[in-house]
């Protein structure tokens, strides 16, 4: 049947299968496995890229936050929990799904056509946010072009500042003893009669440090809400250009020259941590940031809360980056018999070792920061954007040598970002290689290159006065619980419908046979824990959900109606595919859900000499319009 007469070492894609295929992938090498997709060059590339997809910006910006607020040093138990009950076995299947049958996001539904929505969904939010991503790295861009200066433009109130830019907090007014009695009074009467406030009763000005104001007024350029679009920011468009012309430089022949960049924008960031962590730790207040991260003694009783393991699956799911479609896809290219499952465990493992290890090299320098400002340190945390670009800022122009300080921070955010940024292209372009095979040969790079201008063009908005709304607005709805439905579909689709055991068998194939007690926590996991917790992620994110804001500016009611919009572009794919596939499908009703249940004719491992006994029967995929394989849409299942 097709390929399946040829000898076991001429249909695996090596050098001596002239007859397989009259073309070879342009990014593609001899040496690989798979002549008409390619492979990683090694498996370093594809490890490294793992890592960098998983670390990124929110290890540095959001988990040390979450540490401090959720009991400090007590937070790291019901984040291992989470890690191990939610992130690995999801991280693994994905892994384990792209490595099977050597296809993207969206063909590898051939698994299960009823749920090829569920890749297309994933596709699209990966595209959304790609958009603002990259306006991010743009962000770091500008900032670390702005630390070649000997003064830090955010150090002081220069020209660009208001009447209430200080670097100190003012004293408004107090209570004080005058006579005997105890006065309520402006602080300018109580220093010219030199009277001491009282503990307790000081109240001080509203006022912005210079660090605050340069992110919304010189950065920015800050309009006052969604409504006021105003102009393109032309450095900041200058910058996100700058940033897509790196992603599309890096990814112009794949992964074959993403791989390569990767060990350097993957490895250098946790150089510059470590940078980071010996100059804070040797920092006067050092201790005292490091204690609010892991807490003197750590606050057990916060464990007894719900919202602090809500918090901890939360951050586990979305720094690990599962269901967006990025580990199926990077998956892809390893080579059959690859051990997916020790690279499962060790990518996880590094991305949460990464973010308790960046925890204290951002708080030490917080830490000093609270010190020499005579504030408590709670009041300089912060999370998110006005921790990159407000607290941390602020913290490194106090340093000596501050430019050099900032230059390595924004560094490594550019490096952090870069990389998340390339797998996720890296998905699209995968994508459109599935659909259209012959075309990505012999034109990747122009379609490489053709996403990353498109993707820019619709970024422009992001960099306009009104951009820090649009990617606030982006992020709070395509990248929140549009994903997690996307994970529930996906587990409970693979595990009940195609089946848990005939996965574990396609497993099998690939690292060979496993003990029933190797599989026991697996099939745990993948059978009720993992879809509980994450439907119930999902539901109390609805519960919960609230209309977005950035910072005190509320976003007006047609922008709420926009984010909406977008969240149902991305997840109404699923029913509409759904329902497409049952209608293209034959027999009554019943017979044709079940026909749409079951997988492809043509799923399988990719090659043929990997499929054995319980994949004979797969339709070869150049024989697909022969066995008239129905697809949807352009989209090959």
């Amino acid at each position: 049947m097709g390929m399946l007469s040829l000898p076991r070492f001429l249909s695996c894609g090596r050098k001596k299968d002239f007859s397989l295929s009259n073309e070879k992938n342009a990014h593609a090498s001899d040496s690989d496995e798979n002549l008409e997709r390619g492979n990683w060059s090694n498996k370093g590339d594809y490890l490294l890229s793992m890592v960098g997809y998983a670390v990124g910006l929110g290890n540095v910006w959001r988990f040390p936050y979450l540490t401090y607020q959720n009991g400090g040093g007590a937070f790291l138990i019901p984040y291992t929990l989470m890690l191990a009950l939610a992130g690995l076995p999801l991280f693994f299947m994905e892994c384990s799904l792209g490595q099977f049958a050597s296809l993207g996001p969206i063909s590898v539904w051939r698994i299960l056509p009823l749920f090829q929505g569920v890749g297309i969904t994933m596709v699209i939010i990966s595209t959304f946010v790609a958009i603002y991503y990259n306006v991010i790295i743009a962000y770091a861009l500008y900032y670390l072009f702005a630390s070649f200066q000997k003064v830090l433009p955010w150090s002081d109130c220069f020209s660009w500042a208001d009447e209430f830019c200080s670097k100190t907090r003012l004293v408004s007014d107090c209570n004080a003893t005058l006579g005997g009695e105890i006065i309520h009074a402006n602080y300018s009467f109580i220093t010219s009669n030199n009277l001491t406030c009282m503990n307790g009763t000081i109240s001080y000005k509203p006022v912005q440090f210079p660090s605050e104001q340069y992110w919304n007024k010189v950065t920015l350029q800050r309009s006052s809400g969604l409504d006021e679009t105003g102009n393109i920011v032309w450095y900041l468009a200058l910058c996100l250009l700058l940033s897509w012309m790196i992603v599309g430089a890096a990814l112009f022949k794949g992964i074959k020259s993403s791989g390569k960049v990767v060990y350097f924008t993957a490895l250098f960031p946790y150089v510059i941590l470590l940078i980071l962590l010996v100059r804070g730790a040797t920092l006067e207040g050092a201790l005292d940031g490091i204690e609010y991260y892991i807490g003197k003694q750590s606050n057990i009783t916060k464990l007894m809360e719900a919202e602090v393991w809500k918090d901890a699956a939360t951050q586990i799911f979305y720094s690990l980056s599962v269901a967006w479609g990025g580990l199926v896809a990077l998956s892809s290219y390893n080579k059959f018999h690859n051990n997916c499952y020790s690279d499962a465990i060790l990518v996880c493992v590094t991305n949460c070792v990464t973010s308790v290890f960046a925890g204290f090299a951002i708080f030490s320098i917080l830490g000093h920061m609270a010190f020499i400002s005579e504030r408590p340190v709670s009041e300089v945390v912060d999370s998110g954007f006005d921790l990159a670009f407000v607290a941390y800022p602020e913290a490194l122009s106090k340093l000596p040598v501050s430019p050099l300080w900032s230059f390595l921070f924004f560094f490594m955010l550019l490096l952090l970002g870069l990389d998340s940024q390339f797998a996720t292209i890296e998905t699209l372009t995968t994508t459109i290689q599935d659909i259209y095979p012959k075309v990505m040969k012999k034109l990747r790079v122009p379609i490489t290159l053709g996403v990353c201008i498109l993707l820019f063009l619709l970024g422009l908005i992001c960099v306009t006065q009104a951009g820090i709304y649009w990617v606030n607005l982006i992020d709070h709805f395509c990248a929140g619980w549009g994903i997690l439905i996307a994970a529930v579909l996906e587990i409970i689709g693979i595990v009940y419908i195609y089946g848990g055991n005939r996965f574990i068998e396609d497993i099998e194939m690939m690292i060979g046979k496993k003990s029933r007690l190797f599989w026991l926590w697996w099939r745990m996991c993948w059978f009720f824990i993992t879809p509980v917790l994450l439907m119930a992620i999902l539901v109390w994110s609805l519960v919960t959900f609230s209309p977005p804001t950035y910072g005190s500016v509320l976003y007006p009611t047609w922008g709420t109606a926009v984010g909406w919009c977008m969240i149902i572009f991305c997840v109404i794919w699923i029913p509409i595919v759904a329902i497409l596939k049952i209608v293209k499908a034959e027999g009554n009703l019943c017979q044709r859900i079940a026909s749409s249940c079951r997988p492809a004719a043509n799923w399988g491992p990719y090659l043929a000499c990997h499929r054995g006994e319980r994949y004979s029967h797969v339709v070869d995929p150049k024989k697909e319009k022969e066995h008239e394989i129905p697809t949807v849409s352009g989209f090959v299942y």
